[in-house]
């Protein structure tokens, strides 16, 4: 393994070393929110005393298994938990749904990345996509202890896919809801709130937006014309989480970053979406192989994914 200089390596070395001193890492709750999203909570106590806003773990589930990362949806210091909420859209994440209360993962490895920035700066819009509600409340709650005024807009396709509105409500000053079939809320999109706060005169001091690219891009558009300082979080590509695979790395303002260490929060009107979008497609076909490979071995069948063993 090569490594950058010194620090990296300290860095690396203490990681392993905290694998190896908190292992194991038992589930103690799961939970389906809504159909395909899950919520689960690790005992992770070092993981749980340094946790802050805006960063993420890297899980793993056995010594075969990937490595995946998922952005800290909420932590608790005093019980040494962190929860996590994830979609079960692939071969792992769907694998991981499969696991309950009391089961284990191999690894489990953080804080990574930096967290958020939070200050007291006035009223600040958090804007939530999806599965992207779950990063937000933490940042929406720490933004309204440093005394802000908290402006959440969250939505999801369906009403019935809508993710933590009463804890998002408990911690914001303002909530609004869309839903792109006008089951709930608002019949659209979460940008089109933004535009209206906007053009409705509403001083707006920060905008923080979490989930689709395709979002946070819309968001950025929306809030470039009104020159309002947008941030959003990239979960690019990452297999190791400390800077040196290079997988993660991210156009932003012309420059390459890395947003496993300099992010996983940029300035949303210096991204690159394009890359961005273009880089997390390019192993979809290996995605798509590993998922219905992974579904034949657990159904039993025996196909070209999954042959049948040979029997000397």
């Amino acid at each position: 393994m090569v490594f950058r200089g010194l620090n990296q390596y300290l860095f690396y070395a203490r990681l392993h070393y905290e694998r190896e001193k908190t292992m194991p890492f038992k589930i103690l709750k799961k939970q389906e929110l809504v159909p395909t999203i899950h919520l689960m909570d690790i005992a992770a106590p070092r993981i749980a005393k340094k946790a802050q806003p805006g960063q993420f773990v890297i899980l793993r589930i056995n010594e075969t298994g990937e490595r995946i990362p998922l952005t800290i949806a909420d932590f608790d210091r005093k019980k040494g938990t962190i929860t996590m909420i994830f979609q079960a859209v692939g071969k792992t994440t769907t694998q991981l749904s499969s696991l309950k209360a009391g089961d284990e993962l191999l690894d489990f490895t953080g804080p990574l990345g930096n967290p958020a920035h939070i200050e007291n700066l006035g009223t600040v819009i958090l804007v939530g996509g999806g599965v992207g509600v779950a990063p937000v409340f933490p940042q929406a709650r720490a933004f309204k202890e440093s005394g802000n005024k908290v402006i959440s807009i969250i939505g999801s396709r369906s009403a019935n896919l809508l993710l933590w509105e009463d804890r998002m409500r408990e911690v914001s000053d303002e909530l609004y809801i869309t839903t792109d079939d006008g089951t709930k809320g608002h019949h659209g999109f979460v940008t089109d709130i933004v535009k209206k706060l906007l053009e409705n005169g509403t001083k707006v001091d920060r905008v923080v937006a979490i989930g689709p690219p395709v979002m946070m891009r819309a968001v950025a558009g929306v809030t470039r014309p009104f020159n309002v300082k947008t941030i959003v979080s990239l979960n690019s590509i990452m297999v190791d989480g400390t800077g040196m695979c290079g997988a993660c790395r991210v156009l932003v303002g012309n420059e390459t970053k890395f947003a496993c260490v300099d992010g996983p929060e940029f300035d949303a009107h210096l991204v690159d979406f394009t890359l961005l979008m273009n880089r997390l497609a390019m192993y979809q076909p290996e995605e798509k192989q590993a998922f219905e490979k992974y579904k034949c071995e657990r159904e039993g069948c025996t196909c070209l994914m999954n042959p049948p063993k040979k029997v000397d």
